[in-house]
């Protein structure tokens, strides 16, 4: 990570564009509510945009295909029989995955169509503060890494309705395996399908979308299949592709800069063209909006609130989404200690990189856009500013930023398709409906319940009945998975490091978590009006009075773990279920503590350059 000096002492004359005379324009999201993927139907990213890969884009992304499938069944065929039908070879890959794999595996899983149209457009909406879901995601992998994982390893967790069958109930264990399903199958699943296949369609002409979603999802099945060892493994390749592909059409895009700007092929002159071009767009925080502040950074102070989401509600989403998520913890799961929590760590380091990839392009195409250098994007949305960028890339490249585009949303596909397999066969299967399967039995009901929950998420997929497009995608899923998530994350957290948390408390903790997220987003404003001591509201661009969403999932969250706590004073001083600790567990190699604290260090010095 570079630190470019923007001072006025060696700040670099930019002349004047040399193709285009510049053309102040703003693209803004006028008379609609600000959403973070505002996508709508599958079409519209294409509207303007022809067709733009020749046969050398074809070639490279048939090239990267045959290497792919190649090496998961190379994978696979390695594997002993017994191991094929091993259910822990299966669903977990235990002891086969190095830290490396990990690591890419757990990106892999993360990075998907969402961050490279999403993050680009909101990059040239809001500019750099969005990166803060991939940078405080990065301080939060090493929490994740020193402090959770112990626990989950030294118990033997291997699912996450295990450790609250462990720590609490059946009860608990079932009720949040069969919404992890429903969430993971016609939240998350239709939503990576979707997105991929809309954003890939976009590239070709606009004309396949149906086509593209099948094709998707074939290949991820065909990955899944192979169990998590293949997955593992095929990941650290879609990550390799993935990030040649991304940084090498950002290094594109950037020299592209320099170029019309008179510059020659510089990226790093690029670069200071943007920070000149743009400087509203390098804060990594937006300031509480005043009297009279422009409908445009209220919107945006709406999704970044300033300080409010560092104190609270980023921290609660991100530790959530790593901590208590099968998707991701999953990966780690079958490691020991010290090659999960390097695994992890390397992931840490990687979340670090992503915004040069799936960020840094939306802010090139807002001041190619302003300058009148980007037609591409003319009567489009921010949501299209990735896809303008790539009618840039010269032949071939544009289908090697395709195929990082295409291992994004199949890794993600694969990696969400084995945590349902994972839940449904060991939390649902196994426990209520074939107490007596053996281990053959049950990788083979995996294997259909990938293919079961892929069909599904087609089916719900094909003519958006879910309403995706509507919703905006990252909207889609923030609806339907948020307002469980601060109840979810007390509930492990207290479950984790207080003894005294009862099953009771973990039960009304869930409940309580889901009330209050309702009430802050929905009740809150009508009942108490717009300022209050605990937030402020401000109207949205739908003239409707709003409290930015990472304050309401601060004051979710605290709620529940009051609640909870008083619950569980209720009880006794010590759960019959409590888990024990020692100091032991969180001992720090030496390599943990070099990770760490060279992740910290990269993150401070971005955050003192752009603060």
């Amino acid at each position: 990570m570079f630190v470019f000096d923007n001072s006025e002492e060696t700040k670099m004359t930019v002349p004047h564009p040399v193709q285009c005379p510049p053309k102040q324009r703003a693209l803004t999201d006028e008379g609609k509510k600000l959403n973070l993927l505002e996508l709508i139907h599958p079409n519209y990213l294409t509207l303007s945009m022809p067709n733009q890969l020749i046969f050398w884009d074809y070639l490279v992304f048939a090239f990267y295909l045959v290497i792919i499938v190649s090496y998961g069944y190379w994978i696979y065929k390695k594997k002993k029989k017994n191991e094929a039908n091993s259910t822990k070879n299966f669903f977990l890959a235990e002891g086969s995955l190095t830290w490396w794999a990990i690591g890419a595996s757990i990106i892999a899983s993360n990075i998907s169509a969402e961050q490279f149209i999403g993050m680009s457009g909101d990059g040239f909406f809001a500019g750099i503060a969005v990166a803060i879901y991939e940078w405080l995601g990065a301080a939060v992998l090493i929490l994740v890494a020193i402090f959770l994982m112990p626990v989950y390893i030294k118990n033997r967790i291997y699912t996450m309705p295990q450790f609250l069958t462990m720590r609490y109930n059946e009860q608990v264990a079932l009720i949040m395996s069969i919404f992890w399903l429903f969430l993971y199958v016609f939240v998350n699943l239709t939503s990576i399908l979707y997105l991929g296949a809309l954003a890939i369609n976009g590239l070709l002409g606009g004309a396949y979308f149906h086509e593209i979603m099948m094709v998707l999802a074939l290949f991820a099945i065909f990955i899944t299949l192979g169990g998590m060892k293949v997955i593992g493994y095929t990941d650290a390749i879609q990550v390799a592709v993935l990030i040649i592909g991304g940084l090498a059409t950002t290094y594109m895009a950037l020299t592209i800069v320099s170029q019309n700007f008179g510059l020659g092929k510089n990226a790093f002159a690029g670069f200071n063209v943007l920070l000149q071009q743009a400087p509203d767009h390098f804060h990594l925080m937006f300031k509480k909006p005043t009297a009279g502040a422009p409908q445009e950074y209220v919107d945006k102070y709406l999704i970044l609130p300033a300080f409010g989401m560092y104190a609270a509600g980023q921290w609660i989403s991100n530790l959530n989404y790593w901590g208590c998520n099968q998707y991701i913890t999953q990966r780690a799961l079958g490691a020991d200690l010290k090659t999960a929590r390097t695994g992890i760590l390397f992931a840490s380091l990687l979340k670090i990189l992503m915004p040069v990839i799936v960020m840094l392009p939306g802010i090139i195409a807002y001041v190619l856009y302003k300058n009148g250098m980007l037609p591409a994007m003319e009567g489009q949305n921010k949501d299209a500013a990735y896809a303008s960028i790539l009618t840039f890339l010269p032949a071939g490249l544009k289908g090697l930023a395709v195929a990082a585009l295409t291992a994004a949303i199949v890794a993600s596909l694969a990696g969400k398709a084995n945590s349902i397999s994972t839940i449904f066969t060991m939390d649902v299967y196994k426990k209520y409906l074939n107490k007596c399967a053996d281990e053959e039995r049950m990788v083979r009901t995996g294997r259909i319940a990938v293919v079961v929950a892929m069909l599904l998420s087609i089916a719900f997929t094909w003519n958006d009945l879910l309403g995706i497009s509507g919703e905006g995608g990252y909207t889609f899923v923030q609806k339907y998975s948020s307002f469980i998530s601060p109840g979810v994350l007390a509930t492990f957290l207290l479950g984790m490091f207080w003894k005294r948390t009862s099953g009771a408390a973990a039960v009304v903790g869930i409940l309580t978590g889901f009330a209050a997220s309702i009430f802050f987003n929905q009740l809150a404003v009508p009942l108490l009006g717009p300022e209050t001591w605990l937030y402020s509201a401000f109207k949205n661009s739908e003239g409707v009075y709003e409290i930015p969403f990472f304050i309401c999932l601060g004051w979710s969250f605290f709620t529940t773990v009051l609640v909870m706590i008083g619950v569980s004073l209720a009880g006794p001083k010590i759960s019959p279920k409590a888990f024990s600790l020692d100091k032991a567990m969180f001992k720090l190699e030496p390599s943990t503590i070099i990770l760490s604290i060279t992740t910290i260090l990269l993150l401070s010095v971005i955050y003192a350059r752009f603060w």
